[in-house]
């Protein structure tokens, strides 16, 4: 053979053997290519882009799919993050404890007097489409009347025990507050039983329940109805069932404080809440009662302790409050305040709760 054969035969074999690792080539990237769009091959081929050395790493994690809300659960609240009990801190806030890779936010102070519709010495925000008359279920008697004895009839509790408070009125807080605690020393329960020692002292009998009842968020709602029908059932003369919480105003980088000042002291200011039921759908035929009682607490509180309220708040819900007619959830200042500013209003809302209740107003 001669060497011009020779050259084109080697030419010849080697686009062969080209053309055969090629086609070896494709046929694998096809066979592997639906195995990287499954839900961890995608993610685990994706990261291996950007890793330095392009190669797979074993200790990727795929993250797991977030679960959506079920918005038809009208009576949960879905404002507040998902919480469990493993997220709670163990040991109270300290602002003045190890910050280092913190970032410092403002804390403002604010005093909300004005909103919605203005009567006497206090506002009312309707946001329903009911016609309010302030005036007339002002003048209407209360949808029950305490008796004469030592009876229990006044439950105080808790839908969110585990909500807490600032430990010191600095002017700021650390990127890494988390205001929720499961220790009931520094919680919002310290508030309810504040209002407990005040209506005790005026000789009203009530107990203080402080179950904590979101450990997990959700369903926290169902758990408190649970422990108050527990109560009701136990103590059949309970009239009077107050659901206590903590508010909370502002943004990931700033916080609102809402305050009043009542004999030179500070104090968290308060929201009364009062439901509405638009179509029937919370099974909630006497709220019109309960809207009596609200409006008549926040004028006391108002007449007592100027300044204390922020605009009641009237709206098409129910969280619990059509047990019966003496339902209101309030809220006590928010996750900025103090415990101290948020216990010294329990206090004082709980006298004026007393005149309300014995009808000394």
């Amino acid at each position: 053979m001669k060497a011009g054969d020779c050259l084109k035969l080697k030419n010849v074999l080697y686009c062969a053997m080209s053309f055969v690792l090629i086609a070896v080539a494709v046929t694998c990237v096809c066979a592997r290519i639906p195995r990287c769009f499954s839900a961890d091959e995608a993610v685990i081929a994706a990261a291996s882009l950007t890793l330095s050395k392009g190669s797979l790493n074993s200790t990727v994690r795929i993250p797991a799919k977030k679960k959506i809300p079920n918005k038809k659960n009208k009576v949960e609240e879905t404002t507040a993050p998902p919480v469990t009990s493993s997220s709670f801190s163990e040991a109270y806030y300290n602002t003045f404890s190890d910050h280092k890779k913190a970032k410092k936010y403002p804390v403002y102070t604010k005093q909300y007097t004005a909103g919605g519709d203005k009567y006497e010495n206090f506002y009312v925000k309707n946001n329903t489409d009911f016609e309010l008359n302030i005036g007339k279920s002002l003048n209407n008697p209360l949808g029950f009347k305490l008796d004469d004895s030592d009876d229990v009839q006044v439950l105080i509790y808790h839908t969110h025990t585990s909500e807490s408070y600032l430990d010191c009125d600095v002017g700021y807080y650390y990127s890494d507050y988390y205001p929720r605690t499961s220790d009931k020393r520094y919680n919002v329960t310290q508030v309810g039983e504040e209002i407990a020692k005040a209506l005790r002292k005026e000789g009203i009998g009530v107990v203080h329940d402080t179950t904590e009842h979101d450990a997990a968020y959700t369903g926290s709602y169902a758990r408190s109805r649970e422990t108050v029908y527990s109560y009701i059932k136990k103590y059949p003369k309970i009239k009077v069932t107050l659901d206590i919480h903590r508010d909370a105003i502002g943004a990931d980088d700033y916080k609102i404080k809402p305050t009043f000042t009542y004999k030179g002291k500070k104090g968290a200011q308060i929201m009364i809440m009062s439901g509405y039921d638009e179509d029937g759908s919370f099974n909630f035929p006497n709220w019109n009662y309960n809207l009596r009682f609200a409006l008549k607490l926040q004028q006391k509180c108002e007449a007592d302790y100027g300044g204390m309220t922020r605009p009641l708040d009237f709206g098409n819900f129910a969280y619990n409050m059509n047990i019966n007619s003496g339902s209101l959830l309030v809220e006590f200042g928010t996750d900025a305040n103090t415990l101290d500013e948020a216990r010294y209003s329990g206090k004082l809302f709980g006298k004026a709760l007393a005149q309300v209740l014995q009808n000394k107003t």
